[in-house]
């Protein structure tokens, strides 16, 4: 199909930018793109769908985040959440044990649902439910073919319910990989996940290693998301975790590190050397009160940092917002943020995302997937290519995105989730949270 009609924001290597222009689709790849006149006249035969001046650009992608915290949102919690342990273990430690396959299902339907309506069109998830492992990646996946998005997925290894459960969850992100490498397909992927080294011994971290032997190199993981893990670390196994994983052979260029919050210059280096990326998740760090990561130090040392939303929030253009201002006011320095996260969002997150697939996303080229979003965006300022990450900061939000294409099919339509009963699934949810929430 032809999209024509648009502004198009790109995002590829030369910053194209189109004020009346078209898209090609073929299959599920961009296959050209141009001035509308142009396109639509040089495919003649093709289906032309008109987007009456709508802005388009490419999908946004949410590089972290956790799909088993759905059932939290207006969710009371009767026990301390003082500091970060406590906020662990008395609320999403005591919400994902009572997880069920079919709460599983629900979770990941309403998150994708949620994602896809506010321009989300590929999201790295880590996954946890200790009584609901078996399988659960598998649920989580179908789901996501249901809706319709891009999603890479893992289950968190710990220790913290005992042997016979982490013995599940090393086989669970084992089956999932090869699965995922076996079927080759784009909308799904697969890394191992890790929770944190404080609850990780020696141990399973040796068995995840090992499972992982001749399957793959790639693990999603905590990295000193609060202090508390550092010192852990520190008093447990006389090194920083960083230099802890990388003695087990975790840090790699298919890892994710995720939070780094505290970690010092040694463990960038170690990032550096080993191009792992790390992702940020500022809204999340500062709802958790742990700190706020020294990205602009990540910048210089030359890691590469994709930004994400620990599940905070399924919306990247208000994980945008807070990136900018939080690095400004952590520095002291209002030259600080803007540009670093527009880099975060526009460069990193589709280079991170497009190192584990076949063809790129996050820009609007030929060859790439067709993932696109649009508005209706009407600016009451100039909006050019050399303005467009302002206005992406300062006047686009996830509610003002009216469609969703992804692997160039519409997933959303006229704000409409095109694949699924979204009412229905909501009203399922609504009641399952009822019961999750009396046991809590």
């Amino acid at each position: 199909m032809i999209i024509k009609n648009c502004l198009i924001i790109t995002n590829d290597e030369n910053n194209s930018f189109y004020e009346n222009g078209a898209v090609y689709i073929k299959d599920k790849l961009i296959e050209d793109i141009g001035n509308s006149s142009d396109i639509v006249n040089k495919y003649d035969d093709e289906e032309v769908i008109d987007f009456e001046g709508k802005l388009l650009m490419p999908g946004m992608i949410c590089a972290h985040s956790h799909i088993y915290s759905a059932y939290a949102r207006g969710m009371g919690v009767s026990k301390p959440t003082d500091n970060f342990f406590n906020v662990l273990e008395n609320q999403w430690w005591a919400l994902d044990r009572q997880l069920t396959t079919e709460d599983v299902k629900l979770n990941a339907l309403t998150t994708y649902m949620e994602s896809i309506a506010n321009g989300v069109t590929t999201v790295i998830d880590h996954h946890s439910g200790p009584n609901s492992v078996e399988n659960s990646l598998f649920t989580l996946g179908d789901a996501a073919k249901e809706v319709g998005i891009r999603t890479n997925l893992c289950y968190e290894l710990s220790d913290r319910d005992g042997k016979e459960i982490r013995d599940k969850e090393i086989k669970e992100n084992i089956d999932w990989i090869k699965h995922c490498q076996k079927e080759d397909d784009d909308m799904l992927r697969g890394l191992f996940g890790l929770h944190a080294s404080f609850t990780l011994s020696d141990e399973s971290l040796e068995n995840a290693v090992k499972a992982m032997d001749g399957v793959y190199d790639g693990y999603h993981v905590h990295i000193a998301e609060g202090i508390e893990d550092q010192w852990d670390c520190q008093r447990k196994y006389g090194k920083r975790i960083v230099e802890r994983l990388e003695d087990f052979g975790i840090i790699t260029e298919n890892t994710l590190a995720i939070h780094c919050v505290h970690i010092n210059g040694r463990e960038m280096d170690i990032l550096k050397e080993h191009n792992t990326p790390v992702i940020f998740n500022p809204e999340s760090n500062m709802n958790n009160a742990v700190g706020v990561p020294p990205v602009n130090r990540f910048i210089e040392k030359g890691l590469k940092v994709g930004l994400g939303t620990d599940a905070y929030t399924n919306d990247m253009f208000e994980s945008m917002k807070v990136a900018n201002i939080i690095q400004a006011h952590n520095t002291q320095d209002p030259t600080k943020g803007f540009a670093e996260t527009l880099d975060m969002q526009f460069k990193n997150n589709p280079e991170i995302v497009s190192h584990f697939l076949n063809h790129e996303v996050g820009r609007i080229k030929k060859g790439a997937y067709a993932d696109l979003i649009s508005f209706k965006y009407d600016p009451y300022t100039p909006l050019n290519e050399n303005n467009w990450g302002g206005h992406s900061l300062f006047g686009l939000t996830g509610r003002l995105v009216n469609d969703t294409i992804i692997n160039g099919e519409f997933v959303m339509r006229d704000k409409i989730i095109t694949k699924v009963d979204q009412a229905k699934i909501h009203a399922d949810s609504r009641q399952r949270a009822e019961k999750i929430w009396s046991k809590l």
